[in-house]
């Protein structure tokens, strides 16, 4: 029997509907960019297997690393104990991190450190005794899957049947050079109307929303009106960390740091599930009482597990390396140049680029899961490259390790769809 025939028995896969989508493709190894199906095709990973494995699939170097610590310590409780690779990991993220960030809290997905993030910003105006019961959060918002992180998301369609049952949430339009203005005033209006306790963000590209990028300039006006009133800056630096957007991190091109940084995906490599939530000594003092209900209690069984922690401090080697850098420089290059070649046409709006995520719009209406956004993701497979489009925003994010003919596969693919069209 077939693995797509075995997988239909039992398996209930995320973001899909069944019904209309009951086809799966049986992925059987991976290797750098290239991911090799069960009958033989193969496809170039244009996304990065959701923005993990930014080093490239099976990487050796992550491999070797996590297979050594393997064969010392697999899995310890993190409360009341520690570990070397935890220890090390703190040191390697905080060379990295922007320099108000001190303390690090681990988990173990994007949804649990965004989770995390607003859970110390009610939690720490609650121990400073002020009732502070609201988050802030820009429209078409993406934080994860988990409650918390849901309410703060601004995506109905993922959303919708559990709106009821949310924490109290405001919002404002992701600011711009043409609505700025009025921006600012909605928000100083929100920090009167309500007792607003963090601000969650993705800062410089929302990424769910359709990879739309905005720039540091208007972020930074809204970020100093949440510093005025206490309001804990929390950035969802999930998706964005780890190189993505050209820096180590988006928030490093943003004058005004957050108090609070979330991350995960490529923390780990894409070899081992993993999140940490970092935050300044501020906010942990506020925490630090002889009142043990004072403390954050949240757990995950596999907090800081061991093997993670190898992957993680692998992953930043890697990144601080003369080879990734120069490799995220050539990318963005390369995007530059094929994103101003296809700019013109006339089926192409918006083209974008920040660091290594090229994104645009096609100029036609189209629903984020109907016919025509299948017809184009079917499109993509067929040329053997994956790309998954955000409704009819097309976007790449792959590896800092793909090589120059295989994101050429990658613009080729795209400009046969444009043909098409």
């Amino acid at each position: 029997m077939e693995l797509k025939e075995r997988d239909a028995k039992h398996i209930w896969h995320p973001l899909t509907q069944h019904k209309t989508h009951p086809e799966v493709t049986p992925i059987v190894k991976a290797k750098g960019s290239v991911l090799y199906a069960e009958d033989g095709s193969q496809y170039i990973d244009g996304i990065a297997s959701w923005y993990t494995s930014m080093y490239g699939h099976c990487n050796d170097y992550v491999i070797e690393k996590v297979y050594a610590q393997m064969q010392q310590l697999d899995q310890i409780v993190f409360s009341g104990f520690t570990h070397e690779p935890a220890i090390e990991l703190s040191e390697k993220l905080m060379r990295i991190l922007p320099d108000n960030q001190q303390k690090l809290f681990f988990s173990d997905n994007g949804s649990t450190s965004t989770e995390i993030g607003i859970k110390m910003a009610l939690q720490y105006h609650h121990n400073k005794g002020n009732q502070r019961d609201t988050i802030l959060a820009f429209e078409e918002a993406f934080h994860g899957d988990t409650f918390g992180a849901m309410s703060a998301s601004g995506l109905s369609v993922y959303n919708g049947p559990f709106e009821d049952h949310f924490i109290k949430v405001v919002r404002v339009p992701v600011p711009n050079q043409d609505n700025l203005e009025k921006v600012v005033a909605k928000l100083q209006q929100l920090t009167l109307d309500h007792n607003i306790a963090g601000f969650i963000y993705e800062p410089l590209v929302q990424g769910a929303a359709g990879m739309k990028i905005y720039k540091a300039e208007h972020l930074e006006p809204l970020l100093e009106i949440c510093k005025q009133h206490k309001i804990i800056c929390i950035a969802d630096e999930v998706m964005t960390g780890f190189g993505k957007t050209g820096t180590y991190f988006a928030s490093d091109q943003i004058k005004i740091k957050p108090d609070v940084i979330c991350m995960s995906k490529s923390l780990t490599a894409g070899l081992i599930p993993m999140a940490v939530t970092s935050c300044t000594q501020e906010i942990y003092d506020a925490f630090y009482s002889d009142d043990m209900g004072k403390g954050l209690f949240h757990a995950h069984t596999y907090t800081a597990n061991p093997l993670s922690c190898a992957a993680a401090i692998a992953g930043v080697e890697l990144l601080i390396s003369d080879e990734i850098q120069n490799a995220i420089e050539k990318i963005h290059a390369s995007h530059i140049q094929f994103g101003a070649s296809i700019e013109n046409h006339p089926k192409v709006t918006n083209v974008r680029v920040q660091g290594v995520i090229f994104a645009f719009d096609l100029n036609i209406e189209m629903e984020r899961y109907g016919k025509l956004r299948d017809q184009l993701f079917t499109h993509f497979k067929s040329e053997g490259v994956f790309l998954r489009p955000l409704g009819n925003t097309v976007y790449i994010l792959t590896a800092f390790t793909i090589t120059s003919s295989e994101l050429q596969k990658i613009y080729k693919s795209i400009l046969g769809l444009l043909e098409k069209m």
